[in-house]
């Protein structure tokens, strides 16, 4: 399994995931992307701070690491990360998780995939004060989840802020693939989890797309979890994971 954070956070959001019975039973790897966490700047230059830039990171990752007969599970933009990642991954992905990931088409579909008066904006700030990194950090969850914010506060805070000043631009210039194009012909099964109390990512959005490899034919909805369903309900999460690693053909 390797797990894919999403935008300024870092691998330390997958640690409830990991130290559980999910990661005793599978090999879980979870990496920092560029920019986040423990990995510095990329020497590339700022043009890595991009799907098409994170995409590369991870299927980096799994080249230099040799693995094979991968699950890649990616929150927000690590989902969107993995699916961009889908082609150069070839044969060594078997199947792919996502959720607080609506797969885009261009930037108009922005609108339509996210809710509107979210937090979701603040992501895409260069610079944040840490009232704003709460505010961020308290819409990765369920409305009054009884989780700390502080650990997601401090990786916020530490991310690079040229990370979010990136993600933006390259929004904005439409350097991004048609991931609607994409999922409804990806070869490979794709499991798609959304949060009962998400208050970034629109359901109805979900539910439209035409996703023929979407395990079990439909979104599967986590009840009492947010955005980061890792964090606010990581037993279900990883019940979900197994079950669909025991789908796989």
């Amino acid at each position: 399994m390797v797990l894919v954070h999403g935008n300024s956070s870092s691998s330390r959001v997958w640690q409830a995931l990991i130290d559980g019975p999910f990661g005793a039973r599978y090999r879980c790897l979870a990496l920092d992307l560029p920019g986040h966490g423990d990995t510095p700047p990329p020497a590339a230059g700022p043009d890595a701070y991009s799907v098409p830039g994170f995409a590369a990171a991870v299927a980096g990752f799994v080249r230099e690491e040799g693995l094979r007969d991968v699950v890649l599970v990616g929150l927000s933009l690590g989902g969107h990360a993995i699916l961009e990642a889908a082609d150069a991954l070839g044969d060594a992905a078997v199947g792919f998780a996502v959720f607080g990931t609506p797969p885009v088409r261009d930037g108009s579909s922005f609108a339509e995939a996210y809710l509107a008066d979210s937090p979701l904006g603040i992501g895409f700030q260069e610079t944040i004060t840490r009232e704003e990194a709460r505010t961020y950090a308290a819409g990765l969850l369920a409305p009054g989840s009884a989780v700390s914010l502080d650990p997601l506060v401090e990786d916020i805070l530490a991310t690079d802020p040229a990370v979010r000043a990136g993600i933006a631009r390259s929004i904005a210039e439409g350097r991004f693939a048609d991931e609607v194009a994409l999922v409804a012909s990806l070869d490979r099964p794709l499991a798609v989890l959304h949060g009962e109390e998400e208050q970034f990512v629109n359901r109805a959005y979900l539910d439209a797309l035409t996703v023929p490899v979407l395990w079990r034919g439909a979104v599967q909805v986590v009840p009492g979890a947010g955005h980061a369903i890792q964090v606010d309900r990581p037993e279900s999460l990883a019940d979900l994971l197994d079950s669909f690693v025991r789908d796989l053909p």
